[in-house]
C-alpha cells in the first residue's frame, strides 16, 4: 500500500476515533502518512516498520496521539530523530519505542528521546552507531527499564557510559562487537538489573568482581565470549536470586560438581556448553536448594565417569543434554524414574555401559530420547511403548544393542524418528512396526545383522528417509515400497539384493538421494529414473547393470552420480549433458568405450571425474581444461594416446574445498550443543526449542556418504565425506600417452598425487616438479624417461611414495629429505642411475658433467658425457684428420698416386657391381 485514506474521507472521525492499534508494517509510505494519523487520537499501538520514511523524523507530527503506548518506525530511512521544543507534552504517554535498522548519523540521537519522561523500554538494534556515547547523553532517559541494542555497533565504551540508567532492569546488547575486558565502572551501578544478556561478543578476561553488586539479577547470559577463570571463584556464586545463566562457548572451568551454586534456591536453568570441565575435589554431602528444570553441559569433556552427584536430588527436571563428555559408568536410568515430568534427555557420545533400564512407571511427557555412540548393550526393553508412549524421537544408534528388534515399536503412535544403525541387531524387520508406525517419516537400521525380505507385503509407512545399508537383506526390491509416496532418501546399499530395478521408482517424485550400490541388481538402468527431476545423489555401483547409460540423464540439479564397478558398455551418450550442477561423475570399470565427450568441459562444478577401467580411446579432450573446479581426475586403464595436455597446468592450481560437502554431507546432532536462546526476555521459549526438522534429517541421514576410490600411494583408498575436501590428484596411469611431460604440471602446488606409469612418455623429469609442494604420491615408472632426477625433489617434503623404475634415467639419485627413506624398488630397471639405495657407485668417470642452466627443452643430460663437449670435440677431431691426411697427400706424390688409383678402382668396381646387380634386381621386383 502506498498511500492512506484520510478519515474524513471516511466519513468522518466517528469511523476510526476509537482505533487502538494500527498495523501498517511492510507497506510503501512516505513521510506523508504521518499527518493523516493525527486524526486517531485513541491509537495506543502503530506500527510503521519496514515503510519508506526517509531522513529526519519529527516526533511532533505525531503529538495528536496523545494515548500512544508503542511506537515501531523501524527499518526505514529515517537518518535523525527530532524531538519538540515545547516541553514535553509530545506522546506523553509513551512507553515503548522500535528504533531497530536506522541509519543514524546525528551526534546524539539518544536526546530526542528526552522528551519521553514515561519512556520504559526502547530498541536500537541492527543500528550503526557512529559517534561514541557519553554518560552525558544517557541522563535525559534515567526512567528507561528495557534497553535492547542486539547487533548493532557500540564503541568499547559503552558499559562505562550507561551508569546513569539506574532504572534499568533489562539490558541486552547481544553481538554489538564488545571487546576486551569488561570494565568496572558504568554497568556495575545498575543495581536494579534483572536480566543482562553480553553473549556474542568478543569480551575476555576474568569476570569482574563488581558483577557481585548487581544483587537483583535474575538472569545473565554470558555465553559466546572468550571469559576465562573459574566460575566457582567467580562473582556470580554471590548472586544468589539467579533463575538463568548461561556460560557456553567459553574458556571457563566448570567443576562439574557445581557445589558454589547450592545456595542458588531460585535456580532453574544452567546452560554451561563448551568449557573446560573439572572433577568434584572432594565427595559432596550437600544437597544443593535449587531444582533445575533444564541443565545442558556438553561438549565440556569431564575427566571423570560418573554424572555430577547433585543429579540424585533433581525431581523436576524436563530437559538434560550431557552429550560429547566421557561420562560412563552403567547407564542413569534413575535419571529418567527420579524426574517424572522430563521431557528430553540427550547423553549421546559417552560411555555408558549396561542394559538400557526403564523406569517403574511411564512417563508421559517424555518425546525425545538420544542415548547413541555409547556402549548400551543387551536387548532393546519390549515395554518401550508402555513406559515412553509418546516418544517422538529415539537414536539409541552406535551401541551394542544385540537380539531383534522388539514389535512393541509398532505400538508407538507418536514416534517419527527411530535411528538403531550401528549396532548388533539381528532377525527381520518386525510386521507391526512396518504396518503400524502411522507416524513415522525416518527409519535407519543400517549396519547391524538384519535379515530376510526388506518389507513385507503389509508395509504401510509414509517414510520420508530409509537408511537400511550395511545388513543382510535379501530378495527383491518390494513394490510395497511404493506407498511411501513422499519418500526424498533411500539407502538400501550393501545388501544381497537382487533383481532389476523397479519402474515405479520413476514416480517416486519426491526422490532426492538413491544408493542402492553394493547388491546384485541386474538389468538395464531404467529410463522412467530420468524424471525424477529433483534428483540430487544417485549411487547404482558395484552392482551388475548392464547396457548404455540412458541418455535422457540430464537433470540439472543433480550432484552426484557413481555407476562404477558395473558391466555398462557402449560410448557415452549425452548422459548428463546439460547436468550443470554435476560435482562427482564415477563411471569407472565399466566397459564404455569410444572417446571421451568434449561436453563433459562444460560441467563447471564438476570437481570429481572417475573414467578409468573403461576402454576409452584418442586424445583428451583439451574442454577437460576448463574444469577449474576439479580436484580428482582418474583416466586410469583405458587406451588413451596423444600428449598429456599442456593446458592441464590450468586446473588443479587453487585449493579446492569439495562444496558438494557442504550441501549435505556434514554431521549434525538433533539436540546437543546447538540449543539457542533468540532472546533472554523470553528464557522459557527454550522449553519449546525444536530441536530436529526435516532439513537437519537430511543432513543426518546423509552425513558422509559420498565417498571416491582413487589410487595414491600404490594403494587404492576410499575418500569419504569431508576428507574429500583434503584430496588432490591426477591419474593417467596404463595408457598409451607420448611426449614430453608438460612443464607447467610443475606448478599444480596444491595436488596430492600424480601417477603417470605405464605410458609411452619421453623427455626428463621437468625440474618443475620441485614446485609440487603438496604432492605425498609420484608414479612416473614403466616410461621411456632420461636424463637425470632434478636434485631439488628433495625440496618435496610430503613426498611418501616415488617411482621411477624402468625408464632410462642416469646418474646420482637425491639422497636427502625424503628420498633417504625409499628402496630399491624405487628405481630398478634404470641400469644408469648410480648411488643410494641401489647397489652402483658414482665414480668420477660415470658422474655427470656440470651442465647449464638452461629449460628441459633445451637440454638433454645422459648422466655420463655431456652431450655439448662431446659434439664439439667430435668436429675437431673430425677436421684434424681430415687436415692430416690432405697434407700428407700434398708432400708424398707415392702415397698420392696409390690413393687416387684406389678410388678410380673403387669407382669401376661399384660400376661393373650396378650393371651385373641391376637387371636381376628389376626381374625379381616384376615377379
Amino acid at each position: 500500500m502506498e498511500s492512506f485514506i484520510p478519515i474524513q474521507d471516511l466519513g468522518g472521525q466517528s469511523v476510526l476515533s476509537k482505533l487502538e492499534v494500527l498495523n501498517l508494517n511492510a507497506n510503501h509510505f512516505n513521510n506523508s502518512i504521518l499527518s493523516s494519523l493525527n486524526r486517531l487520537p485513541s491509537l495506543k499501538i502503530l506500527n510503521l516498520q519496514d515503510n519508506q520514511l526517509k531522513g529526519s523524523f519529527h516526533f511532533k507530527e505525531l503529538e495528536a496521539l496523545t494515548n500512544l503506548e508503542e511506537l515501531d518506525i523501524s527499518f526505514n530511512g529515517i537518518y535523525s530523530l527530532v524531538a519538540t521544543t515545547q516541553g514535553k507534552g509530545t506522546l506523553s504517554k509513551l512507553k515503548v519505542l522500535h528504533l531497530d535498522g536506522l541509519y543514524l548519523n546525528q551526534r546524539n540521537p539518544l536526546q530526542a528521546l528526552g522528551a519521553f519522561s514515561s519512556l520504559k523500554t526502547l530498541y536500537i538494534r541492527f543500528t550503526n552507531f557512529t559517534e561514541t556515547m557519553t554518560p552525558q547523553d544517557w541522563q535525559n532517559l534515567s526512567n528507561l527499564e528495557d534497553l535492547i541494542l542486539d547487533r548493532s555497533s557500540l564503541d568499547e565504551n559503552f558499559l562505562q557510559s550507561i551508569g546513569a540508567l539506574t532504572s534499568l532492569k533489562v539490558l541486552s546488547v547481544v553481538g554489538c562487537g564488545l571487546n576486551g575486558n569488561l570494565p568496572k565502572q558504568g554497568w556495575c551501578n545498575l543495581k536494579n538489573l534483572q536480566e543482562l544478556d553480553l553473549s556474542n561478543n568478543q569480551l575476555e578476561g576474568n569476570l569482574p568482581s563488581c558483577l557481585g553488586n548487581l544483587t537483583s539479577l535474575r538472569l545473565i547470559d554470558l555465553s559466546t565470549n572468550q571469559f576465562i577463570g573459574n566460575i566457582s571463584s567467580s562473582p556470580l556464586t554471590t548472586l544468589t536470586s539467579l533463575e538463568y545463566f548461561s556460560i557456553s562457548n567459553n574458556h571457563f572451568q566448570v567443576p562439574i560438581s557445581f557445589s558454589s551454586f547450592f545456595n542458588h534456591s531460585n535456580l532453574k536453568v544452567i546452560w554451561s556448553d563448551n568449557n573446560t570441565g573439572m572433577p568434584e575435589t572432594e565427595f559432596q554431602m550437600r544437597v544443593p536448594r535449587f531444582q533445575l528444570k533444564f541443565l545442558s553441559m556438553s561438549h565440556c569433556t569431564f575427566n571423570v565417569t560418573v554424572l555430577p552427584s547433585f543429579l540424585y536430588y533433581q525431581y523436576d527436571l524436563r530437559i538434560v543434554a550431557l552429550s560429547h563428555n566421557n561420562l560412563g559408568g552403567r547407564f542413569p536410568g534413575w535419571l529418567l524414574g527420579n524426574n517424572t515430568r522430563m521431557e528430553r534427555l540427550y547423553l549421546r557420545d559417552n560411555s555408558f555401559t549396561g542394559l538400557f533400564n526403564l523406569p517403574s512407571h511411564p512417563n508421559p511427557f517424555i518425546f525425545r530420547i538420544d542415548v547413541s555412540n555409547n556402549n548400551l548393550q543387551g536387548q532393546i526393553p519390549a515395554n518401550m511403548s508402555s513406559v515412553f508412549p509418546y516418544v517422538e524421537y529415539l537414536n539409541m544408534s552406535a551401541n551394542a544393542l544385540k537380539s531383534y528388534i522388539p514389535s512393541c515399536f509398532g505400538d508407538m503412535k507418536a514416534l517419527e524418528i527411530l535411528d538403531l544403525s550401528n549396532n548388533n541387531l539381528s532377525g527381520e524387520m518386525p510386521t507391526q512396526m512396518a504396518m503400524s508406525c502411522s507416524s513415522l517419516w525416518f527409519l535407519k537400521l543400517s549396519n547391524n545383522q538384519l535379515h530376510g525380505p526388506i518389507f513385507s507385503a503389509s508395509f504401510n509407512l509414509s517414510l520420508d528417509f530409509l537408511g537400511l545399508d550395511g545388513n543382510n537383506f535379501t530378495g527383491k526390491i518390494p513394490d510395497s515400497l511404493f506407498a511411501s509416496k513422499y519418500l526424498r532418501s533411500i539407502d538400501i546399499s550393501n545388501n544381497h539384493l537382487f533383481g532389476k530395478l523397479p519402474r515405479w521408482l520413476g514416480n517416486m517424485t519426491f526422490l532426492q538421494w538413491i544408493d542402492m550400490s553394493k547388491n546384485n541388481l541386474e538389468g538395464p538402468i531404467p529410463i522412467e529414473l530420468c524424471k525424477l527431476e529433483g534428483l540430487l545423489f544417485l549411487d547404482l555401483s558395484e552392482n551388475n547393470f548392464s547396457g548404455s547409460i540412458p541418455s535422457c540423464f540430464n537433470s540439472f540439479e543433480i550432484k552426484h552420480v557413481h555407476l562404477n564397478k558395473n558391466r555398462l558398455e557402449g560410448p557415452m551418450t549425452r548422459a548428463f549433458f546439460n547436468s550443470s550442477s554435476l560435482v562427482t561423475l564415477d563411471l569407472g570399470d565399466n566397459n564404455l568405450t569410444g572417446k571421451i565427450p568434449t561436453w563433459i568441459g562444460s560441467l563447471s562444478e564438476l570437481s570429481i571425474l572417475i573414467l578409468n577401467s573403461n576402454h576409452f580411446e584418442g586424445d583428451v579432450p583439451f574442454q577437460l581444461c576448463r574444469l577449474k573446479r576439479l580436484s580428482m581426475m582418474d583416466l586410469s586403464h583405458n587406451k588413451l594416446s596423444g600428449p598429456i595436455p599442456h593446458c592441464l597446468s590450468n586446473i588443479f592450481t587453487s585449493e579446492v574445498t569439495f562444496a558438494k560437502s557442504s550441501d549435505f554431507l556434514f554431521e549434525i546432532g538433533y539436540a546437543d550443543g546447538g540449543i539457542e536462546s533468540s532472546s533472554m526476555l523470553n528464557v522459557w521459549k527454550l522449553l519449546n526449542w525444536e530441536s530436529y526438522n526435516p532439513d537437519f534429517a537430511y543432513n543426518y541421514f546423509l552425513a558422509g556418504k559420498e565417498h571416491v576410490d582413487f589410487t595414491t600411494k600404490s594403494i587404492s583408498l576410499s575418500y569419504k565425506g569431508n576428507v574429500l575436501d583434503l584430496m588432490s590428484g591426477i591419474d593417467l596411469s596404463c595408457n598409451q600417452f607420448s611426449g614430453t611431460i608438460p612443464l607447467g604440471i610443475g606448478n599444480l602446488r596444491n595436488i596430492h598425487a600424480l601417477n603417470f606409469s605405464h605410458n609411452n612418455l619421453t623427455g626428463s623429469i621437468p625440474e618443475s616438479f620441485s614446485n609440487l609442494s603438496q604432492i605425498e604420491s609420484l608414479d612416473l615408472s614403466y616410461n621411456n624417461l632420461n636424463g637425470r632426477i632434478p636434485p631439488r625433489l628433495i625440496e618435496l617434503n610430503f613426498l611418501a611414495v616415488f617411482s621411477v623404475a624402468h625408464n632410462n634415467l642416469s646418474g646420482m639419485m637425491p639422497e636427502k629429505g625424503q628420498f633417504a627413506t625409499f628402496n630399491e624398488s624405487c628405481y630398478e630397471g634404470n641400469p644408469l642411475l648410480c648411488g643410494p639405495p641401489l647397489h652402483n657407485n658414482c665414480s668420477e668417470s660415470r658422474s655427470p658433467l656440470p651442465t647449464s642452466n638452461g629449460s628441459d627443452n633445451d637440454s638433454e643430460e645422459d648422466g655420463f658425457v655431456d652431450m655439448g663437449t662431446f659434439y664439439v670435440s667430435f668436429v675437431v677431431s673430425y677436421i684434424t684428420i681430415l687436415l692430416g691426411i690432405s697434407i700428407i697427400l700434398y708432400i708424398n706424390p707415392y702415397w698420392r698416386q696409390a690413393w687416387f688409383h684406389l678410388v678410380e678402382g673403387s669407382i669401376v668396381s661399384s660400376y661393373f657391381f650396378v650393371v651385373d646387380n641391376f637387371p636381376k634386381l628389376c626381374s625379381f621386383r616384376n615377379r
